[in-house]
């Protein structure tokens, strides 16, 4: 879709790991549809994942006790949050799509990413209280979350090891364990990776809803 904005925030040590490859297929493809591709590139850009007094450049609301969320959400209010933060929010801002690009950690996100979710995603940009999920600031916005994982596919059904991945993750563009997988098995990895960029324009957003995840 020429025109559309994509902001890919990619969080891995090694540009040329299986994570790095599939970040490389998302901008090419992407740009081949007209695309404008941003990258945040975390690692390299050292980004500080800790969520600090240091991200208030003004004066607290409460020097006396310290509470984070209150903080940084007054400091959003009033333009006050570091410049690393601000620069985040604007690509998000600016993004009709944003891609987050990283390897399963402890069925989670790595550090360095959950720290940029929790300065970058804060109250009064993200959302507010009331308006949320599907109400917030961010509404109309597309987000796709593209993984890869140490372990097979088999171990995230309902009756592997680690349990079925839909009872922890949103639906997901998943790559089953790349580093254990065949050449040909990660190239159709990333084959799959590229022919659903092609038309993720056209794919309906998740109904993020109680009766959605866990069923009738």
């Amino acid at each position: 879709m020429a025109g559309k904005k994509v902001l890919i925030i990619y969080a891995h040590q090694e540009p040329r790991s299986f994570n790095g490859c599939l970040k490389k297929v998302a901008v090419e493809t992407l740009s081949k549809q007209g695309c404008s591709v941003t990258v945040s590139d975390l690692y390299a850009m050292d980004f500080e994942p800790r969520a600090t007094r240091n991200d208030i450049t003004g004066p607290l609301s409460n020097p006396e006790v310290f509470s984070y969320g209150v903080e940084a959400y007054e400091a959003c209010k009033k333009q006050s949050l570091t410049s690393d933060i601000v620069d985040e929010q604007k690509k998000v801002q600016e993004a009709d799509l944003v891609i987050f690009q990283f390897p399963l950690y402890w069925f989670s996100v790595p550090a360095i990413l959950k720290g940029w979710m929790d300065r970058v995603l804060c109250q009064g940009f993200a959302f507010d209280l009331p308006g949320f999920y599907d109400s917030g600031f961010l509404k109309g916005k597309l987000a796709l979350l593209s993984i890869t994982t140490g372990s097979t596919a088999e171990m995230y059904t309902k009756t592997g090891v680690s349990g079925d991945f839909k009872y922890f993750l949103w639906p997901l563009q998943i790559s089953f364990a790349p580093e254990t997988a065949s050449e040909e098995e990660r190239k159709q990895m990333v084959a799959s990776w590229a022919q659903r960029l092609e038309t993720i324009w056209k794919e309906v957003p998740i109904p993020c809803t109680h009766s959605w995840y866990f069923g009738q």
